[in-house]
């Protein structure tokens, strides 16, 4: 198990590889198979894995608010955007 943890210990390439293999550890952890030392390590790469993906979430953000003028446009209740 620390050989798998210490080679996915790189930078995700992508968002959905991150949440990928974060799906993946809460599976395990949940599963309750995992030693005290392997439940620790998965938590931390699982935590690693949240900011990334916090990161890559806020990035998007911005880009998004510079494409509508910073300005986001609101829902409505039939998933369109308001006018």
């Amino acid at each position: 198990m620390s050989k798998k943890l210490t080679a996915a210990a790189a930078v995700p390439a992508s968002f959905e590889e991150a949440m990928a293999e974060l799906a993946q550890l809460v599976t395990q952890m949940e599963a309750g198979q995992l030693p005290l030392e392997a439940s620790v390590a998965a938590y931390q790469r699982g935590s690693e894995l949240v900011k990334y993906c916090a990161t890559q979430l806020d990035s998007v953000e911005a880009q998004v608010k510079v494409l509508e003028g910073d300005m986001l446009k609101p829902f409505t209740d039939a998933g369109e955007a308001a006018q």
